[in-house]
C-alpha cells in the first residue's frame, strides 16, 4: 500500500516513558521520512492486519453470512484505514501505554466499523415505530400496567409531535431499532458526531414533553 511520506511539523509527540524504548523506535522511525518510515509502515501495517483478522472474525460470529474472503478483505481495509489514522495522529500519543497497544486500539475500531457496514450491506434501516403493545410488560399489576400505557402513550405522542422529522427518523433507527450509528452516518451523508448530536437532542425534546405533562421522565429510560 502507499504510504506518505511526509510527517506534519505538528507531529512532534511527546516522548514515552524511558524504559520504552520499543515505543520510542517506532515514533522515531515513523516520524522521519524515507526508507526507514516505509520500514516501520510495512511492520506496523502486518501487526495491524493481524490484529483486525482476528476482531473481525470474531465479530463475523453474529454474521453468519460473512465468511471466507470477506472477512480477509474487511481486515485487510480495517488495517489500512488505522495506519493511515495513526500516522496523521503520532503527536497525540502521549506514552501512557505501549505505542503498539496505542495503535491496536485503531485496529480494532476500524475492524468493528467494517463488519458493522458489511452485515448491513443492502439492508434496508427500519424507521417505524415499533409495535407498542409489546413493549408493555404482560406481567405487571394493573395499575402498573396502567402507568406504562399511559408513558408509552406520551413517549409516541412525543416522537410525533416534539421531533422534527430527522430527529425522529435517528431516534427510530438507532435508538429503537438498533442499526449501527456508522452505518446510518454513511446512509445520510453525515458524521457519528452529528447523529450523536440529533440523537442527544430528540431524547431532550422527549424529556421536556413528557416533564410537560406531569410524568417523571426518568421513567423512559426503558423507552426510546
Amino acid at each position: 500500500m502507499s504510504i506518505p511520506l511526509t510527517t506534519p511539523r505538528s507531529a512532534r509527540p511527546p516522548a514515552p516513558s524511558a524504559g520504552d524504548t520499543e515505543s520510542r523506535a517506532w515514533l522515531r522511525d515513523l516520524g522521519s521520512p524515507g526508507p526507514s518510515r516505509e520500514d516501520a509502515a510495512a511492520r506496523l501495517h502486518a501487526l495491524l492486519l493481524k490484529a483486525a483478522g482476528i476482531e473481525v472474525r470474531r465479530r463475523a460470529r453474529a454474521h453468519p453470512h460473512l465468511r471466507g474472503d470477506d472477512l480477509d478483505d474487511l481486515a485487510l481495509q480495517a488495517a489500512d484505514d488505522a495506519l493511515m489514522s495513526i500516522l496523521a495522529r503520532l503527536d497525540t500519543f502521549r506514552g501512557e501505554s505501549r505505542f503498539t497497544t496505542w495503535a491496536y486500539k485503531f485496529a480494532l475500531l476500524e475492524a468493528a466499523v467494517k463488519v458493522r457496514k458489511r452485515a448491513w450491506q443492502g439492508r434496508e434501516i427500519p424507521l417505524d415505530e415499533p409495535d407498542w403493545s409489546r413493549v408493555a410488560d404482560p406481567g405487571s399489576r394493573p395499575h402498573e400496567a396502567s402507568e406504562r400505557r399511559e408513558l408509552l402513550d406520551a413517549v409516541r405522542e412525543g416522537i410525533a409531535v416534539a421531533l422534527t422529522a430527522h430527529q425522529r427518523d435517528v431516534l427510530l433507527a438507532l435508538a429503537v431499532n438498533g442499526a449501527p450509528i456508522d452505518v446510518l452516518a454513511e446512509r445520510l451523508g453525515t458524521t457519528r458526531g452529528a447523529l450523536y448530536k440529533t440523537l442527544h437532542d430528540a431524547r431532550a425534546r422527549l424529556r421536556a414533553h413528557l416533564a410537560a405533562r406531569g410524568l417523571d421522565p426518568r421513567a423512559a429510560e426503558g423507552s426510546p
